[in-house]
């Protein structure tokens, strides 16, 4: 880096050069959501038929090539931001030194040694001529100290002062030297494929790109306000009203899993940094699966002996590598149906979707947390905690049958309750369930690990909720068997009163809630309402008492539990989501406020 350059450098253009990257992200990402939310989901609430499926098809690709702009956009926005703060640094620096030395009349010269003109000390007789000095950056102690000593024992008064513009001079031409060497490799890196598809691979390389940037931009993402450590929802929602659109901008670029995971945050915002987790996340395990060799044949014929047996190949393999490939899959499974999901948006008017958690990796089997509709602007939310065997895998099972499709159904008929108004539905699995009935069904801990995350997510709902329309939704928290005691161990959680977050809890199937009555769950007893269904049902219910999930062997559908039993035609432990049954109805009436509408027992 040389004095002409850094003179002339100017972080504004760079900073301009980020806003226009920025707002071409911006509207990337608003001509994605007009496909998605607008026209794809208008088709299909409309057209049938192998033509308007292809043009769906050639429009959900259209939708990635968006979103892939949009992610990219980003992240050489922040570089851009990054790289003139960094620049700007050294700028300062450097136009501080030249003013002070022009002030001190000395001459800077273009190689960014400094001339002192003739002077003399007080006292001295004679004049001492002045000369040049080069500036050096880094000196030890020793050298620091000789340095300064030559400058008190050399005649010319100006000599020292000169020394000293000349060392600030060449520091600031190395702090400049060092960002432009630091910023230029992950600025050339910031290229993409020139051909119209969307593949694995750039995808891959958004998530490398975000990764060195947000590394390469620490120094300037530490001028932007640290999101508060542990804080709760409120504190989290001051802080992002706090940060400027250009903050926020960056954080989502370079830091999109954080964000997407901080209760309090809108909707909205949330739903935005996990699509682009789940985008990146999904490519890097479709490359890593695609990676992986090819399994060799399990069985062959052994000539010597007429029997069949596994080869020694294909042993191997599955040692080295069939755990991962198993995991993989599954994860993919699950990542695929939240695509589905949100590719089913408009079908027979079905809401859009939120993406308010994605971690394929934490809490056992991963965490997800999708809502039907925008909670932020609900006049009723509902909450379904799913329960035993539930994760990221099997999350979107058959779309009827499984949790993402149980939350759209009962979307679909608490909006059918409540006309005129706005209704969301949020499946949150968001707490590592049971894998089994025995042992690990039959212990609290799971519920006491998944109880308090629940109730930091309804704190934080409500804490958005406030934010965007100035009130909270009419909520409604359902667990189903074990999330039932998830949902239990919430109500009785944290220091403020449920209800200023919940308006009903249902318990459908529950083992037990850790309460022995419904009054504890803090919302009134007329307001905790629980089904159950035939002879399985009640093998869970029943197991649940003698294992302890509920106190004093109390299970909410017993009459001394207190609350509200309602009356369900479920065929099993699993169908009190069915479509137009009964049960389902009962627990829209609920969600919608219907009260009157419950059907009793």
């Amino acid at each position: 880096m040389d004095l002409a350059t850094l003179s002339a450098f100017k972080p504004a253009q760079y900073e301009e050069a980020a806003d226009s990257y920025r707002a071409t992200g911006d509207m990337a990402r608003a001509a994605k959501d007009t496909v998605d939310n607008q026209i794809c989901a208008g088709m299909r609430n409309r057209l049938r038929g192998e033509a308007a499926g292809a043009a769906l098809q050639q429009l959900r690709e259209l939708s990635k090539n968006f979103h892939c702009v949009q992610a990219e956009c980003g992240i050489v926005s922040t570089a851009l931001n990054g790289f003139a703060f960094d620049m700007a640094l050294a700028k300062r620096r450097l136009d501080a030194a030249l003013e002070d030395a022009r002030a001190g009349g000395c001459k800077v010269n273009a190689d960014g040694s400094v001339s002192y003109p003739t002077g003399r000390k007080l006292g001295d007789t004679e004049l001492t001529e002045g000369g040049t000095v080069t500036g050096s950056t880094g000196g030890s102690p020793v050298s620091d100290a000789l340095e300064r000593q030559a400058a008190s024992i050399h005649p010319n008064p100006h000599y020292g002062a000169a020394v000293g513009y000349a060392n600030r001079i060449a520091e600031a031409l190395e702090e400049g030297g060092d960002a432009d060497a630091k910023w230029a490799p992950r600025l050339r890196a910031l290229t993409a494929d020139d051909d119209p598809v969307v593949s694995a691979r750039d995808w891959a390389d958004a998530k490398s790109d975000t990764g060195g940037v947000r590394r390469a931009a620490d120094t300037y993402l530490d001028t932007i306000a640290a999101r508060p450590d542990n804080g709760t929802p409120e504190e989290n929602a001051e802080w992002w009203k706090g940060l400027t659109q250009e903050q926020r901008a960056d954080l989502l670029a370079v830091d999109p899993g954080a964000i997407g995971a901080t209760n309090g945050l809108p909707s909205d915002i949330r739903d935005e940094a996990n699509r682009m987790v789940l985008a990146e996340t999904r490519a890097a395990y479709r490359l890593e699966l695609d990676a992986i060799p090819k399994e060799p044949a399990k069985y062959a014929v052994n000539p010597a002996y007429p029997a069949v047996l596994i080869t020694p190949d294909w042993q191997e393999w599955r040692e080295e590598h069939g755990d991962r490939k198993a995991r993989l899959e599954g994860a993919l499974k699950g990542m695929d149906a939240i695509q589905a999901r949100f590719d089913r948006t408009g079908r027979a008017g079905l809401a859009e979707a939120y993406l308010l958690g994605f971690d394929p990796t934490g809490l056992g089997d991963g965490k997800v947390i999708l809502a039907t509709g925008n909670p932020d602007a609900a006049d009723h939310v509902g909450v379904y905690v799913p329960g035993t065997f539930a994760g990221l895998e099997s999350i979107g099972d058959g779309d009827d049958h499984g949790d993402l499709g149980r939350g759209d159904r009962l979307w679909a008929e608490s909006s059918r309750l409540a006309p005129g108004q706005k209704v969301s539905t949020i499946t949150w699995l968001d707490y590592n369930a049971p894998d089994s009935i025995v042992p690990q069904a039959t212990r609290g801990r799971y519920a006491e690990e998944g109880g308090p995350r629940l109730y930091d997510f309804l704190q934080g709902s409500r804490v958005a909720q406030e934010g965007d329309q100035g009130a909270r939704a009419h909520t409604t928290v359902i667990g189903h068997s074990y999330g039932s005691t998830v949902v239990g161990v919430s109500a009785q959680s944290g220091s403020w009163d449920h209800s200023e977050a919940v308006d009903d809890f249902v318990l459908v199937g529950s083992p037990g809630v850790q309460a022995d009555h419904a009054a504890d769950l803090g919302v009134g007893a007329d307001h905790v309402w629980a089904m159950g269904g035939p002879w399985d049902d009640q093998v869970v219910r029943q197991g649940g008492r003698l294992m302890g999930l509920g106190d004093n062997g109390i299970i909410p559908t017993d009459e001394s539990f207190g609350g509200r039993r309602m009356t369900s035609d479920s065929g099993g432990h699993s169908g009190f989501w069915d479509t137009d049954s009964l049960s389902m109805r009962n627990q829209a009436a609920v969600i919608a406020g219907r009260y009157g509408q419950v059907e009793l027992e």
